[in-house]
This record gives structure tokens, sequence and C-alpha cells, in this order.
């Protein structure tokens, strides 16, 4: 048996499905069932249920937006970084592996290469790096499990969110056995307020960047295969292969869907943050080669994309 915690979020009802598709027996637990914040009750449980393996799709995420945990930053740091540390101590005591729903959005920017010389770059909105996407997409490298995060509190500007999920990770150093499974930016063809190509089709207008994301569905089969396959514990980038930008997204969106509607960009970085964010954004490449050499087969984010608006399924609907 599975237990899956935060199984009626965004990310664990992606967890739930692909565990049914799978045949495998799993239980969620809900915090009203049970405060599995605090570790006497969850190690309770898992003496009592002896889980074969426990999947973490908890966490706080802030809505409508990550805006949101500049406010509540009690609620993000516990729900990002103090509940990752409980479960995995209870998991530890009791030899159970386990799998933590992290996020690549403790990055920003990209690593380059230039003239032979591999740098890291922060700000890919600059317009050297977008003639540099254009023309040499192969030069724009994402960043690997190994990369020290340069969007967190060591390391700021950040938002609160990302801060307290690179501490989320930093707490899980050493303890157990567990797999830290890096999601960014998640999509599939169900529209939802949590779906990035909903959230790009109900923008005012578009925040152009690049960026690694990851299929919801697809997502959960990968980590889900890390732990059937026995892959070594650790972190791992869990995203579709490649990278895209909003502008590729939004014209795949007006090919596919024809919306009643003419989609407009922000003109800059500091329009955007002076009218629609509050909080820094992270906006980043990921490296999947670790994922891949593991094993693990997963489509490339392009295929990802236009299949999901292929098969788009209106909210109504």
């Amino acid at each position: 048996m599975i237990l899956l915690l935060g199984g009626t979020g965004y990310i664990g009802q992606a967890f739930a499905t692909e565990l049914q598709r799978r045949n495998k027996p799993f239980v969620t637990l809900s915090r009203r069932e049970l405060d599995y914040a605090r570790f006497d009750q969850l190690l309770s449980f898992l003496k009592s249920r002896k889980p074969e393996f426990v999947v973490n799709a908890a966490g706080y995420t802030g809505k409508p937006n990550v805006d949101a945990c500049e406010v509540a930053k009690a609620d993000t740091l516990v729900g990002n970084a103090m509940l990752p540390q409980t479960i995995a101590h209870a998991c530890a005591a009791m030899n159970i592996p386990w799998g933590h729903v992290s996020s690549g959005c403790i990055y920003s920017g990209a690593k380059v290469k230039i003239g032979g010389v591999v740098r890291t770059e922060k700000d890919m909105t600059r317009p050297e790096m977008r003639e540099l996407v254009a023309k040499s997409p192969e030069n724009i490298l994402g960043f690997t499990e190994t990369d020290t995060p340069n969007f967190s509190f060591r390391d700021l500007p950040c938002s609160f969110y990302s801060g307290t999920k690179a501490l989320g990770e930093e707490v899980l150093a050493g303890i157990g056995q567990s797999y830290i499974w890096r999601l960014r930016i998640p999509f599939d063809e169900q529209d939802s307020a949590r779906n990035y190509l909903s959230k790009v089709q109900r923008y005012q207008k578009a925040y152009d960047n690049i960026n690694s994301i990851s299929h919801r569905g697809d997502y959960a089969k990968a980590c889900l295969d890390l732990w059937e396959k026995r892959a070594a514990y650790g972190a791992y980038n869990v995203t579709n292969p490649d990278f895209i930008s909003t502008r590729e997204v939004v014209g795949m969106i007006e090919k596919l869907l024809k919306p009643n509607r003419k989609f407009e960009f922000w003109e800059s970085d500091e329009e955007f943050y002076k009218i629609a964010a509050k909080t820094p954004r992270s906006n980043c490449v990921m490296d999947v080669t670790k994922l891949l050499s593991a094993g693990v087969k997963i489509r490339s984010v392009r295929e990802a994309v236009e299949t999901s608006l292929k098969n788009w399924k209106p909210e109504n609907i």
C-alpha cells in the first residue's frame, strides 16, 4: 500500500489517477482526518498501516498565485519546509522510502554557452539572451540537480514561496530514503485555474519568457517510474525535455484553439511587476539528463503542449 499525502490538490490528483491506472493500492489522508504535520500522529499512522512508500504532494502554493505566500508566510513556511522535514523523520524512523513534490522554481534563468564558456544568466529577457534563444537554442542549457539554487533566501531576490521550497530541500539532506521530484509550471488538457495553459488564456497580458514546464500526468508517471525502477534516491528535475517560450505557447493556442481574443504581452519586466505581480517570479530552464538516464521515458515539451491543446477540455464541460 502507498500513502498519498495531499491527494486532493492539483498535483496530488494526478498521482491518484496514475496510481489507479497502475492498479496500485493506496490511501489518501487529509489534514482533517489526521494532522500529519505532527510527527507523533504521522508516526503512529505509519506504524499501524506500514505503507511501502509515501508520496508527499502536500504543500503551500498560495491562491490564486505565489503572491499570496508573501502574506501567509507562516503557512508557507510550515507547508513547504517544516512539513517535509516532519515526513522525512517519520519515514526514516520506520525505514519507509518516500517521494517529495518539490519545485524547479528555486532557480532563475539558465546556463548559457557563449564562446565555448558556460555561465549562469538569471535574466533571459535581455536582448542578447533573446537573440541567443532565437539563433542558437542549443546553447541554452538547463540547471542540473547539482547546481546550487539561485532563486532562494540564500541568493536573493526571490519569492517567499521559492525560498521555502529551497529550504524544504535543504532540510531533507541526509535523512532517510527520499526522492525530491522537482516540478515546473504544471499543465495538461483539463482547463483549470491551476493549469498553465488556462492561465495564459486568461491573463490580461502574457509575460514572455522561456521555461521548462511539466505536464501533470507525465510528471506523476515519471515520479512513480523512478520509484518502481528503484532509481537512486535524491533530487530529480521532472519536466518535459527542452524549454518553450510563452510566445510559442500562445502561437499554439491561437492555431489549435482559435480563441476569440487577441493576445498581448507586457512590454517589459518593469511594466509586468508594476501592474501584474507583487513578488519576483522564477523563469528557468531545467536539465532532465539525470531523469532520462534513470530509464524514465517522458515526452518532449512541444509534444506534450500540442497534445494537451488538441485534447482541450474546457472547464464548463
